[in-house]
């Protein structure tokens, strides 16, 4: 819970009174939340999902619409994994939830080579049983914990290593149309949520595949705007405001906009 100190501090206020602000903008711009939607909270343990947790809990109080909230788990079954956090603190604030216990973690070391990413099988893994689950149990939002630092990030990714324009979007529908993935968080930057997670003094459980891995290149893609940030502060904002403002037709992609039937108009009659 938060510390009686937390709870009276105006700096405090200000900074959960923003994040909340941004996530409902988000909410509303991309309608993620409509009337008796019921949404599945991922919650891994992580920072930016206690957060999204505590945002989503806190607009479900003064919303204009209801809808329901259940926390979800993925116990990969990592090494060390303190199974009783989660449920133990999801219980203190009487947030229903469940855990589904999957051993993603030996699969994953099993077929990766040693010294190469393990996110992308960790991640396709982790997806599909949390899709599985939401459909199984009649869940109608997925709600993800992302946040304006990481639709940066992959920006970056995708346009480094892919060599295509895209990011993450703040709202998804799976390829099989049966599961719509929102992203609450994603006009929040990710020092806010530091801030907030520090204050809240949340039970933060460290992910031993992802966090342990060297050389990422999400991490040095964070490292690079991180120093951009820092030599020229509100890049990483502008960045982010360009995602938000697309002009396809000063692109280059004839699928995505018609070049070939542009013309000039006939000149106007005397």
């Amino acid at each position: 819970m938060i510390p009686a100190a937390t709870e009276t501090s105006a700096n405090f206020r200000r900074l959960a009174a923003r994040i909340r602000g941004l996530t409902g903008k988000a909410i509303a711009d991309f309608r993620m939340i409509g009337e008796g939607d019921r949404v599945m909270v991922c919650l891994s343990g992580g920072k930016d999902s206690y957060t999204l947790l505590d945002m989503l809990l806190s607009l479900q109080r003064a919303a204009p619409v209801r809808f329901e909230l259940a926390a979800v788990n993925l116990d990969q079954k990592q090494p060390g994994f303190p199974e009783r956090v989660l449920p133990d603190y999801l219980e203190s604030l009487g947030v229903p939830y469940h855990v589904i216990e999957q051993d993603t973690y030996s699969v994953v070391r099993r077929v990766i080579p040693e010294g190469r990413t393990q996110c992308g099988l960790c991640s396709r893994l982790r997806r599909g049983a949390l899709y599985r689950f939401a459909r199984e149990r009649g869940f109608t939002r997925i709600a993800l914990g992302h946040h304006r630092d990481d639709l940066v990030e992959t920006l970056f990714l995708n346009l480094f290593h892919g060599g295509t324009l895209k990011a993450m979007p703040p709202k998804l529908l799976s390829d099989d149309g049966t599961n719509v993935v929102i992203r609450p968080l994603c006009y929040v930057p990710e020092r806010e949520i530091a801030r907030y997670a520090r204050a809240r003094g949340f039970p933060i459980i460290p992910c031993t595949l992802c966090g342990s891995q060297p050389n990422l290149q999400r991490e040095a893609i964070g490292r690079m705007l991180a120093d951009w940030d820092q030599a020229h502060p509100g890049r990483v904002d502008s960045i982010f405001s360009a995602l938000c403002k697309v002009e396809l037709s000063h692109l280059a992609d004839p699928s995505a906009f018609d070049f070939a039937g542009l013309e000039r108009s006939p000149p106007a009659g005397p």
